[in-house]
């Protein structure tokens, strides 16, 4: 994979096999470092509809092994995830909100952040307009501090928008929500 990030080709083939998308799902969801056992028990939870604590040694295994051998290597070889082997620690890294985009559905339905944005930039021309207009509620303000205040809100918004949607990943794969019945490739 190059620098700048996967191609659509690369990334669509990443998402052909259902227990890395649940891979990819449970890691996005998490966002921190986990252990590979802990990611093979949701994985095979989703994919065999049940809880981590009614998985067959089996189911289990089987999930362990494909992971460990086959979806993690290849997420780690394209910089999705840093993965250690030895220890069994998997760790995304940014370029695992890519997938956003391309499913669309891994996180629930978000403010309208653009309106945010370009409320806060019609407010902005507005205040700095009637600043220069001389409007008497504004002739108080100087260039500098109404700079500073807008920049300080933009800040804010950015913030707000970023831990919102850090929060909006929605606790199962989407694929579990539809009406299709899936099948896994190992």
């Amino acid at each position: 994979m190059n620098r700048t990030g996967p191609s659509q080709d690369q990334v669509f083939d990443l998402l052909q096999n259902v227990r890395r998308r649940y891979a990819l799902h449970y890691l996005r969801r998490v966002n921190h470092t986990v252990n590979l056992s802990d990611l093979t028990d949701h994985v095979a939870s989703w994919e065999y509809d049940t809880t981590p604590a009614k998985l067959a040694r089996e189911q289990r295994k089987r999930v362990y092994i494909s992971l460990y051998q086959t979806h993690l290597p290849a997420l780690a070889d394209a910089g999705i995830i840093e993965y250690d082997r030895d220890t069994g620690k998997i760790k995304p890294t940014n370029r695992i909100r890519i997938f956003d985009s391309y499913l669309g559905a891994f996180t629930n339905p978000t403010r309208r952040w653009d309106q945010y944005y370009l409320g806060l930039a019609l407010c902005s021309v507005l205040f700095f307009g009637g600043i220069w207009a001389e409007i008497s509620l504004l002739v108080e303000f100087s260039w500098d501090m109404a700079l500073l205040g807008i920049v300080t809100l933009f800040g804010a918004v950015a913030v707000s928008h970023y831990y919102y949607t850090q929060q909006t990943v929605p606790e199962t794969p989407p694929e579990l929500h539809s009406a299709e019945i899936h099948s896994v490739d190992d």
